[in-house]
């Protein structure tokens, strides 16, 4: 698979985007958001939410800045970012089904309508970075 593929302005806007979104999101991890991230972690995990969430928010800080600079790599970029989003996805589950208030999703219905917008970041991540065409091109 080409570790590069020709994106058009609007995808590459988008990858900076989520890129820098990302970068905010890492840094909300490891400051200002760290709580509320703990919330979230999965009582299965091994590990204790401080530590997950500190290790969540550096793979996002880097995740985000590799969306942005490294542009040669983008496409296994994107892809890693799809992956990583499907690895979280178990804390956006484990806050609707334990009820935990966190960002201002204080209702089962906000928390719930939640759980649809990760594959649109998927598919965001897939997008923007060429990857999901370099993805159909391979087969």
């Amino acid at each position: 698979m080409k570790a590069t593929i020709h994106t058009s302005t609007i995808q590459n806007v988008l990858r900076v985007l989520l890129g820098l979104a990302m970068v905010y999101a890492g840094i909300g991890h490891m400051t200002f958001l760290r709580q509320e991230f703990q919330a979230q972690v999965p009582n299965w995990i091994p590990f204790s939410s401080d530590f997950v969430v500190l290790a969540s928010g550096l793979v996002e800080i880097t995740l985000g800045l590799a969306m942005v600079f490294a542009t040669k790599y983008k496409v296994y970029v994107g892809l890693a970012l799809a992956v990583f989003y499907v690895l979280v996805f178990p804390g956006n589950i484990a806050q609707y089904t334990n009820g935990i208030d966190a960002f201002g999703l204080d209702t089962d219905l906000k928390r719930l309508i939640r759980l649809f917008f990760q594959p649109l970041l998927i598919l965001w991540a897939l997008w923007s970075s060429g990857a999901l065409l370099a993805l159909k091109r391979r087969k």
